[in-house]
């Protein structure tokens, strides 16, 4: 998957948000070689038992993870969102997680979206047709 992405800034983070980001990275790139039917059944049970994250909470975390890695800061859109969503689940917290395409030109992109939205990406993410999703399941967190 890849869309065209402008350098993102990179900030200094603090000691054990730069090693959580750092394994969250290293996690996402041995998790996006699975089969997508296996990556995305290992997301929605990872998905269980959290809460819905906020925009700030997945923007901070998609950050930290663009600032660790320049893959995930570059066309790395598989790795960058998988990264996003293990780090927010460290925390207890689930943004959901999406994939898609567009047809006019044809791409493939993946992001993250919280409390409506898609996080950190610019505005034709729109335009993408939704085509796996894992949300964070209905009910309450045990």
């Amino acid at each position: 998957m890849s869309m065209p992405v402008v350098s993102e800034s990179r900030s200094p983070l603090v000691w054990h948000r730069h090693i959580t980001a750092r394994c969250a990275v290293v996690a996402a790139r041995v998790l996006v070689s699975m089969p997508p039917k296996r990556l995305r059944r290992f997301l929605e049970v990872t998905a269980r038992g959290t809460r819905p994250a906020t925009a700030a909470e997945a923007l901070a975390a998609r950050t930290a993870v663009v600032s660790v890695s320049a893959r995930c800061a570059g066309q790395g859109c598989l790795q960058r969102s998988v990264a996003t969503v293990l780090l927010c689940r460290l925390r207890g917290r689930w943004p959901d997680w999406c994939t898609g395409i567009r047809t006019q030109p044809f791409r493939a992109h993946a992001w993250v979206e919280a409390e409506g939205g898609a996080v950190g990406e610019p505005g034709d993410t729109s335009l993408y047709h939704t085509m796996v999703s894992v949300r964070r399941p209905a009910g309450r967190p045990r």
